[in-house]
């Protein structure tokens, strides 16, 4: 049973453990990151900004002087800057054991294209983190009880996943629909990749969460969420919760969704929540997977 007020104090040691969080220059990610590094896990801190991402590992030790954690540019948007993160990574490390898919991109003014010409949310959100996860699961199946966690929201609600059309080019761009869809995405790889571990019978397990309403730069593109910020929000302390939970508690089961307790699941601590009718279709998730490994040109290795 989930703790009632669950929080960074349950977290057990990680002494020992690899963790790469994307986006961890910031918000929830920066939290995330340096809450497993004050428990001895060493922390790669992915960021596409160097500068900011320097500053978030410099944060980091200051506040945990012990704390292992070093910057490792990932650009999600560009397919060449995911594999070549990937190359490095599994040239000095033989082991991850947990994956925080944290990075992502909210509701641009207009549409917008990803280096490799995907939908800009759609193509950061989803297909980046897809093309980086697959790639990582070789270190991942052989990491013994490791888990891939993706960043979900409950903007999942809000509208539906068009598969004929995932690059907004047959139909208006509406942002707030192509940001919803992407974080369906989100929930719908994780439900497939699940399948594909069990079926493989592997120790590795994917979960996913949403950090509720809480307060981070992913919401400077909406002059109404940054008015409502200050009133309503939980802080990125306490909305990086949900995530750490699914990383590291005993009580998560694998394609297991977590989020905030409180109303509408909007704030609290974390506990088990309910996706999205629209992002539990078993046979939407398997041919998403498909169109992504089509679009991004990476294939599922065997997990067995």
């Amino acid at each position: 049973m989930t703790k009632q007020r669950w929080n960074t104090n349950d977290i057990e040691d990680q002494t020992g453990r690899v963790a790469i969080v994307t986006g961890a220059n910031s918000g929830i990610g920066f939290e995330a990151a340096k809450a497993l590094a004050e428990k001895g896990a060493h922390v790669i801190v992915a960021s596409r900004n160097k500068q900011r991402g320097q500053q978030a590992v410099a944060n980091i030790a200051k506040a945990a002087p012990q704390a292992s954690v070093e910057l490792m540019l990932l650009d999600l948007a560009s397919l060449a800057s995911v594999k070549e993160f990937v190359t490095d990574f599994t040239g000095r490390f033989d082991r991850l054991d947990l994956l925080l898919n944290n990075a992502g991109v909210m509701m641009p003014k207009q549409r917008e294209e990803t280096e490799d010409g995907f939908e800009l949310q759609f193509g950061t959100n989803h297909l980046g983190h897809f093309a980086f996860t697959v790639q990582l699961l070789p270190l991942l199946v052989a990491t013994e009880g490791s888990r891939v966690v993706n960043v979900s929201s409950n903007a999942q609600d809000l509208g539906q996943l068009n598969l004929d059309d995932l690059q907004w080019t047959e139909r208006p761009f509406k942002r707030i629909a192509s940001y919803s869809a992407s974080k369906i995405a989100n929930m719908l790889f994780t439900l497939e990749l699940q399948r594909r571990l069990q079926d493989a019978g592997v120790s590795t397990i994917a979960a996913a969460c949403h950090p509720g309403y809480t307060s981070t730069n992913l919401q400077r593109n909406s002059w109404l969420l940054r008015w409502l910020n200050p009133i309503f929000c939980m802080k990125p302390w306490q909305g990086a919760l949900p995530t750490l939970y699914a990383a590291v508690s005993r009580d998560v089961e694998g394609g297991g969704y977590y989020g905030p307790n409180g109303f509408r699941h909007l704030r609290g601590y974390p506990a088990p929540d309910k996706p999205a009718e629209v992002s539990t279709d078993a046979d939407a998730a398997k041919r998403l997977w498909e169109l992504s490994e089509e679009l991004t040109g990476v294939t599922a290795p065997s997990l067995a």
